[in-house]
């Protein structure tokens, strides 16, 4: 037992000197790893996001109408033209509306025509009352004139008085009837222009159950079969999508760009986008949209913002399918013989003024130092920066020693791979 005692103690002794020995070699300092700044001819800055692959032009087909689909003439991958039928609702009540429609036109038309005639003999009856009364007005005037003379007694001017008054009289009956029959006119006018705007309307409805296509191009959604319900949106309520119609002339990538990343994104800028469905192709476009406001939040959970952009495809492939994932790498700034470091290398820390600096640690010997740098673009897993000289050893980490890392601060380093 005193022996095995004896034992324990020599090791320990042992392991504690090697210990010491290390330490003094080391000189006790944190293990850290170094990599020198270099310099790249070329340096590029680029945004990544996902998305899909999208239709420049496309057009979600509903009905106007309210009915049943009696006829579905295409089918899902069918190319049309703008205008060409694609589909009908059941159009008996519509066609029996538009009857009833033109039959109402044709006989407030009629109505229109026999008020017409009316008024025109009313105008003839007022003409002849104004000859009547034109003649009693001359004849009364001669017997005035003959009576002046004495040569016709007061009973005739009398007579000849009352029959002016009387023709008088006719004239504004005939012309208070006139007005009258012209009230009646205009009102069978706008019954007339009331009902063939309701034929109007009605063989729009008509016309509207035959589906027509809006654009020319390929028949990319088909969610409908013969024989189903069709309701039109009303309200806010989305009514039925019978097909999607895309023009696949022009293919876009849809992403979806973080809030971080989306001002450093212009028009026009390159890009590349890449799919899983075409491993080992890539496709060259352009940014030719990006969203004004964020993308609602899907859920109530708390989520970073994110932005739609759109890239426009150079040469779209025919493999390509609305809807087909992708990633697009949007290259934003380059540059060309600049000096970058690791990103993760670049700290902040706090001097002794209290105002914060960014910077990078330079392994000098067995310790470092804190050098301030100014950042630049940032690139892949590297940033430029200026203030350290081409080859200067900077920490790269590990992330827990450059997290707590000091200026003059003793250290062991390791140049990293």
């Amino acid at each position: 037992m005193r022996r095995r005692t004896v034992g324990l103690l020599a090791t320990a002794g042992i392991v504690v000197v090697g210990a010491v020995f290390v330490m003094r070699r080391d000189g006790g300092g944190v293990a850290v790893e170094t990599q020198p700044a270099a310099r790249k001819a070329v340096f590029r800055s680029s945004v990544t996001a996902s998305g899909q692959i999208v239709a420049q032009r496309y057009a979600d087909i509903g009905s106007s109408v309210m009915g049943r689909l009696v006829e579905l003439r295409v089918k899902e991958g069918d190319a049309v033209k703008a205008g060409q039928i694609v589909a009908r609702i059941d159009a008996i009540q519509a066609a029996a509306s538009a009857t009833a429609a033109s039959a109402r036109v044709k006989g407030a038309e009629a109505d229109l025509r026999a008020t017409a005639d009316v008024l025109q003999a009313a105008q003839s009856d007022l003409d002849a009352a104004k000859a009547r009364a034109q003649e009693a007005q001359l004849n009364l005037q001669r017997v005035r004139d003959l009576r002046k003379d004495g040569l016709v007694p007061a009973a005739e001017l009398d007579t000849a008085t009352a029959a002016a008054d009387t023709t008088a009289a006719q004239v504004r009956s005939a012309e208070a009837g006139l007005r009258r029959l012209q009230q009646v006119r205009e009102a069978a006018e706008r019954r007339v222009a009331e009902t063939r705007a309701d034929a109007t309307r009605v063989a729009d409805i008509l016309a509207k159950t035959d589906i027509v296509a809006p654009i020319s191009g390929v028949v990319s959604r088909l969610p409908v079969q013969e024989g189903e319900m069709v309701v039109m949106g009303i309200q806010g309520q989305l009514g039925t999508t019978l097909m999607t119609i895309s023009d696949l002339s022009a293919i876009d990538a849809e992403v979806k760009v973080a809030e971080a990343d989306v001002l450093r994104i212009a028009l026009d800028q390159t890009a590349s986008v890449t799919l899983e469905a075409i491993p080992g192709v890539t496709f060259a476009g352009r940014v030719v949209e990006i969203g004004a406001s964020a993308l609602p939040i899907a859920g109530t959970g708390a989520a970073a913002r994110e932005f739609r952009v759109k890239v426009r495809l150079d040469n779209p492939d025919q493999r390509l399918r609305p809807g087909l994932t992708c990633d697009a790498e949007v290259l934003t700034a380059e540059r060309r013989n600049i000096l970058v470091v690791p990103l993760q290398s670049v700290v902040v820390r706090t001097g002794s003024d209290g105002t914060e600096r960014t910077g990078v640690f330079v392994a000098n010997g067995r310790a470092v130092r804190f050098q301030p740098v100014t950042t630049g673009l940032i690139g892949g897993l590297d940033i430029e920066v200026s203030g350290v000289n081409e080859g200067t050893p900077v920490v790269t980490g590990p992330f827990q020693a450059l997290r707590d890392l000091k200026d003059g601060q003793a250290v062991r380093t390791r140049t990293s791979s």
